[in-house]
């Protein structure tokens, strides 16, 4: 007797979604408490095999990847009282240099390097709205207002640049690159201030749980499915 190894592959195919969901959502809990950090989601897709007119018993569908979208809504904010600390509410990111590349952020826990430039936690320069490197003389008397302009000693050195997009891909680390044209973003710099993440740990735990039962599930049907094929496959012979 042929062994049907469709099935099989529906459920290796759910099987591998949920481990893929499983990733997803410990990703989000380990970034809880990282500013800045917005939640991704795991989207998935059916895919039905095309028709085979006579042989309906073989039209299955299967569980597929689809895309993994970044969740933007506003985490809220905590206050730190750094001079460097500053909080974006609403929308917008800040923009970063990397290499030859400017990625976007949230985070923005922000120091002065040995040079006086002002940089992330990765030691990555943020530009200013001409796409150029901020310069500070030190971490005194540094006042940023709600629109980003940057003043030392009352005079002003530069303004944050903060870009919008209604759709971003994370790239790692809290740094994200755009995936829809730019609009106009409204927001206000709180300086003193960072954002939380707005990853729900409580929801997230509850989400990893179900995730795994999941996973489980497709892990004993598989089996169980294999046992039945194999018994079959021993009538047959029989």
């Amino acid at each position: 007797m042929a062994v049907n190894f469709q099935p099989i592959y529906v459920l290796a195919s759910g099987g591998e979604r949920a481990l893929e969901q499983l990733d997803t959502i410990t990703n989000n809990l380990a970034n809880v408490n990282t500013p800045g950090f917005k939640k991704l989601l795991l989207k998935e897709m059916s895919q039905k095999i095309p028709d085979n007119p006579g042989q309906s018993k073989e039209l299955l569908v299967f569980p597929r990847f689809q895309d993994t979208p970044v969740v933007i809504t506003q985490g809220s904010l905590r206050k730190t009282d750094r001079p460097l600390d500053f909080a974006i509410d609403g929308e917008g990111f800040f923009q970063v240099r990397f290499q030859n590349q400017t990625f976007l952020t949230r985070n923005g826990h922000f120091k002065l390097d040995s040079t006086g430039t002002l940089v992330d936690v990765n030691n990555n320069p943020v530009l200013d709205t001409q796409g150029k490197v901020i310069k500070l003389s030190s971490v005194e008397n540094i006042t940023v207002t709600k629109d980003g302009s940057i003043y030392q000693n009352n005079e002003l050195i530069a303004k944050l640049s903060i870009v919008n997009y209604q759709s971003v891909k994370p790239i790692g680390e809290s740094y994200y690159s755009p995936s829809s044209p730019q609009t106009t973003a409204s927001y206000e710099i709180h300086q003193g201030f960072l954002e939380n993440s707005n990853v729900n740990p409580i929801q997230a735990m509850t989400e990893l749980i179900n995730a795994q039962r999941r996973m489980d599930m497709y892990g004993n049907l598989m089996k169980a499915l294999d046992n039945i094929e194999q018994k079959s496959t021993e009538i047959g012979r029989a």
